[in-house]
C-alpha cells in the first residue's frame, strides 16, 4: 500500500540514531520510525479505548446493581420458573 509521505526535519538525540540505523538494517530509518511512530499511536489508541469500555463497563455494573436491588423484595411465590 502506498502512502503519499512528507519530509520533516526531527532532531533526535545522537545515541537514539546510533540504535535505529544499528536495528533498522536493509529497511531505511525512515520506515523503522514510521513504524515506530503507527504502533506508538496504536497502543494510545487502544488506551483510551479500554479506558472508555472500563467506565461504561463500571457505568453498566452500577445500573445493574441498582436495577437488581429494586426488585429484591418482590415475592416470586406461586410465580413458574422458567
Amino acid at each position: 500500500m502506498h502512502t503519499e509521505t512528507v519530509r520533516i526535519n526531527v532532531i533526535l538525540p545522537k545515541d537514539l540514531i546510533k540504535s535505529v540505523n544499528k536495528i533498522a538494517g536493509p529497511r531505511s530509518r525512515s520506515y523503522l520510525i514510521a513504524e515506530s511512530l503507527r504502533e506508538y499511536i496504536r497502543k494510545i489508541e487502544q488506551n483510551e479505548l479500554d479506558k472508555r469500555l472500563e467506565y461504561g463497563y463500571r457505568a453498566s455494573a452500577e445500573e445493574s446493581i441498582l436495577l437488581a436491588d429494586e426488585f429484591k423484595d418482590i415475592n416470586l411465590e406461586g410465580c413458574d420458573e422458567y
